[in-house]
């Protein structure tokens, strides 16, 4: 029965890989606690910046338990940086939305992180462009 262990090359990728992964978060932690905030009230706030939406999408797209979601975003409603509202489409839904000042903390936050910005610089576009759509085709 032939081997199946990995060629050298893609070890070193997926060693590579997880070196980004653990910058990234180091660097977004970083970042959060900047802000007097925890990574995850950080990436819940991120998210919501882009497009308002209830814990349940929220808890699918950071892949995590919606009791966990809830919680966030409570201590997020309390530093007034995200409210609940109703969904227009269906107004039994509530909606978890930034308010104004915490549109304002995420523009920040987006601007203190320094993880893919000084790598990426010394990519031109079209290595950039090549890497985003590795990455898509990794990731299906």
């Amino acid at each position: 029965m032939p081997s199946r262990r990995a060629d050298p090359l893609t070890l070193e990728v997926v060693e590579l890989i997880g070196d980004v992964v653990t910058r990234y978060h180091q660097e977004y932690e970083h970042a959060a606690s900047s802000h007097q905030l925890t990574g995850a009230q950080a990436r819940v706030l991120n998210l919501l910046s882009l497009d308002p939406m209830p814990m349940r999408k929220i808890a699918q797209r950071l892949r995590c338990e919606p009791s966990n979601i809830t919680g966030i975003v409570d201590r997020l409603e309390t530093r007034g940086l995200v409210e609940r509202r109703p969904d227009p489409a269906d107004r039994r839904v509530k909606l978890a939305a930034p308010t104004e000042e915490g549109l304002q903390t995420a523009d920040r936050l987006r601007e203190s992180l320094d993880f893919a910005r000084e790598p990426l610089a010394g990519l031109t576009a079209a290595e950039r462009a090549v890497l985003r759509d590795l990455l898509r085709r990794m990731l299906g």
